[in-house]
């Protein structure tokens, strides 16, 4: 067996255990803290259910294939399994570039455009066309459709991420030359979407840095079906890694949702001395 193979396999693994276990810890937080429900919440628990899909699901498959030759129903079903959970992964981090968008160019009339039922609608929408379009797995230049899908997402978050720059860039701009000793509510409520929008320019970075290489190699296969090396292996587990690290980021960022993980384990660790005593 190829050492880059077994390697690559172990990181998988390693990658595999965090995703669930950060992933896990994000959703139970979510649920236990009322506090923190609101349409963008629904696309971070869109996101983190999909990235827990894919430790596992997704990886545990995807390892038992690269592992196991001459399986072709195997090899179909971590393609398939693959394209799905990456593909809502990738839309709903875009959907979240659009949102805090939206929160900042229309920040008065954000709460009417953007409300829970729209959200959900959102997310089912992604879910749907994310499972429905593997189905394109069969055809000739799947590789091709799925490049195109990685291409629009990145540029939709380019777009909406400049906007956010040039949007809160003026907005300083104005602070400055108006130079308020005492911001009122209005302002309050918009310097707090300000930096929830810049706190999400870092998943902007990190989606970028997991799927260029993705992208990549789905471009070259679109044109060389046949050309699979290492390297290839090496470009689906840095995809993988992004819902590894998609929780930590969120933890970072987000004091209130911490604060909820933290309580979470404490209350987790709690519970278990209470059982253990």
């Amino acid at each position: 067996m190829d050492a880059f193979l077994v390697i690559n396999c172990s990181l998988d693994a390693l990658l595999m255990l965090i995703s669930i276990t950060a992933n896990a810890l994000i959703l139970s937080a979510l649920f236990r803290t009322p506090s923190l429900r609101s349409p963008s919440t629904i696309f971070l628990c869109s996101l983190a259910v999909s990235d827990l899909l894919v430790g596992l699901v997704v990886q545990p498959v995807y390892i038992a294939n690269e592992l196991t030759s001459s399986n072709s129903l195997l090899h179909l079903s971590a393609n398939i399994l693959l394209g799905i959970a990456c593909s809502v992964s990738l839309f709903t981090m875009t959907a979240i570039s659009v949102d805090r968008f939206l929160a900042l160019r229309y920040h008065m009339r954000y709460p009417i455009l953007m409300t829970e039922k729209r959200a959900i609608c959102t997310t089912v929408t992604i879910w749907f066309i994310c499972i429905v379009a593997p189905s394109l797995s069969l055809s000739h230049n799947r590789h091709g459709v799925f490049a195109l899908g990685i291409a629009i997402c990145i540029f939709i978050s380019t777009f909406s991420y400049i906007r956010i720059y040039q949007i809160v860039r003026q907005h300083q701009l104005q602070i400055q030359a108006q130079q308020q000793a005492v911001q009122t509510d209005h302002n309050l409520n918009h310097a707090r979407s300000t930096k929830t929008a810049i706190n999400t320019f870092i998943f902007y970075a990190c989606m970028i840095l997991c799927y260029t290489p993705m992208f990549v190699f789905m471009l070259i296969l679109a044109f060389y079906p046949f050309l699979r090396t290492n390297a290839w292996l090496f470009a689906e587990t840095v995809t993988f890694m992004n819902s590894s690290i998609n929780p930590f980021l969120f933890c970072w960022r987000l004091r209130e949702l911490r604060a909820a993980v933290l309580k979470t384990l404490r209350a987790l660790f709690g519970k278990d001395a209470e059982v253990n005593s």
